[in-house]
């Protein structure tokens, strides 16, 4: 099992900056890529913001291009989330998401949530 413990969430106005964390622990030299997603207020699906390789590469929604930045460290087990230039529309709460594989089988571990509020 890998488990995931995000941090950083809170409020901010409009045009501010924040920083997300997450620690892995548990199995965690079987994680492979890791990953953010927000699920907005009044919005039952997560959405995926930005996700990044075991080896670095990464991807961002589009509405996250610009304007964030993800990045992990593989020896502390950790991942972040540059959070810049904020917008009302980016609030959400944000969890932390980890693939990792047990013998030929993926699976994929969440993190609690951490919400983040922007104010016009």
């Amino acid at each position: 099992q890998v488990q995931l413990v995000e941090s950083g969430g809170g409020l901010v106005q409009a045009g501010g900056s924040l920083r997300l964390s997450c620690a892995a622990s548990g199995r965690v030299f079987r994680i492979s890529a890791m990953a953010w997603y927000r699920q907005a207020p009044g919005k039952q699906q997560r959405e995926l913001v930005a996700r990044i390789s075991s080896g670095g590469t990464t991807m961002y929604a589009d509405s996250a291009k610009g304007r964030f930045t993800i990045s992990r460290d593989n020896a502390k087990n950790t991942v972040s989330l540059q959070m810049n230039s904020l917008k009302p529309e980016d609030t959400a709460l944000y969890y932390c998401n980890a693939d990792w594989m047990d013998g030929p089988l993926k699976y994929g571990s969440w993190g609690q949530g951490t919400q983040v509020t922007v104010s016009s």
